[in-house]
């Protein structure tokens, strides 16, 4: 089994994972995808989709063993979240 190490500072990960989807991703993904993962690998740019999060990056991983992923739920401001309260905006 391949041990992968963090090559980036959380803040880091954080800004490239987020410039990427913004500026490259978001506008491919999102429509008719909303509520799944997109793993992004903050180094090349690539990415997988899938419903959950380990599907998502072990795709990413199949593709680029060495990859950074940075995962992003589409549609939503974090891929996680606590309580009971939906963060879907309603019209």
């Amino acid at each position: 089994m391949t041990v992968r190490q963090p090559r980036y500072s959380k803040e880091e990960f954080a800004q490239r994972g987020n410039e990427l989807y913004e500026r490259k991703i978001r506008s491919q993904v999102e429509l008719g995808n909303y509520g799944k993962i997109v793993a992004i690998d903050i180094e090349t740019g690539s990415f997988e989709v899938a419903d959950n999060i380990v599907n998502a990056t072990e795709r990413l991983f199949e593709r680029y063993p060495d990859a950074q992923p940075w995962a992003i739920r589409i549609g939503h401001p974090s891929v996680f979240r606590f309580g009971s309260r939906s963060l879907k905006k309603t019209l």
